[in-house]
């Protein structure tokens, strides 16, 4: 495939990205949703299956997205700066990969052309998740996500 015909994100950096295109990286998976808990002396993060009360299980989107961060300020909005040191997203993260130059894989809906993909390749958390505010402690929800 020649440079022209490649996709958008093979043939420009991050930041060069429109912000359609930088939106358009996001696979819907809802992993950045979830909680997780942080080792202080060692860095190591831990995924909960707790997810925020914005996340529409349905879709895998922010059924507030334009205002999440104003809602819940732990939020934390993926921007350049952020993925200087991208070791708190999940691996399988479409941006977390490019941001370390690495490929998109094989199931992200960019790559494959069908959204189904991200579903039945196992990646959207969604259905496996518990609300925030029918959680208790969150290190009573820790998991491993296979990715």
């Amino acid at each position: 495939m020649s440079p022209q015909n490649s996709p958008f994100w093979k043939q420009k950096s991050l930041a060069e990205m429109s912000r359609e295109e930088w939106e358009s990286l996001c696979d819907g998976c809802a992993r950045c949703c979830l909680y997780r808990l942080e080792d202080a002396d060692t860095g190591e993060i831990y995924f909960t299956n707790v997810h925020c009360r914005l996340l529409d299980t349905g879709t895998g989107q922010c059924t507030d997205y334009p205002n999440r961060s104003v809602r819940v300020p732990d939020c934390v909005t993926i921007t350049l700066k952020e993925l200087e040191d991208p070791y708190w997203l999940p691996k399988s993260c479409a941006y977390r990969l490019l941001a370390e130059g690495k490929e998109l894989p094989e199931w992200h809906p960019l790559v494959s052309g069908d959204p189904g993909t991200l579903v039945s390749s196992g990646q959207r958390v969604c259905d496996r998740t518990l609300c925030e505010d029918e959680a208790d402690s969150l290190e009573n929800h820790l998991i491993d996500w296979v990715e």
